[in-house]
């Protein structure tokens, strides 16, 4: 049975930094490509960045570029997402999931097994 759990979410002022992480049972982790999703009240969900099976390889959304970090540690099946300067747009609630191996995506249709999410609250 696939599972994946996120935490680290919060409540953290503008500037501020949280930390996510993703563990992840019942699938070879070490050779799937992950990824970070949020979404806002109101709004779809957006990609927020990627990482390669072996985290050689990774990307970001626009948005979070210079500000988010994702990494994972396939000896704990978990993944990272590192998060500074965090502002209020930040605000959603973050999830992760399975993508593929490569190239990696960043379309929500292209990964499969998903977490029930945290939440990120940032105020100003």
């Amino acid at each position: 049975q696939v599972q994946l759990v996120e935490s680290g979410g919060g409540l953290v002022q503008a500037g501020g930094s949280l930390r996510l992480s993703c563990a992840a049972s019942g699938l070879p982790f070490g050779g799937i490509g992950m990824g970070w999703f949020r979404q806002a009240p109101g709004k779809e969900r957006d990609f927020v960045a990627a990482i390669m099976h072996n985290g050689r390889s990774t990307r970001y959304a626009d948005s979070v570029k210079g500000r988010f970090t994702i990494s994972r540690d396939n000896a704990k099946n978990t993944m990272y997402l590192q998060m500074n300067s965090l502002n209020p747009e930040d605000t959603a609630v973050y999830y992760c999931a399975r993508g593929p191996t490569w190239p990696l995506s960043a379309q929500s249709k292209d990964y499969d097994y998903w977490g029930q999410g945290t939440q990120v609250t940032v105020s100003s």
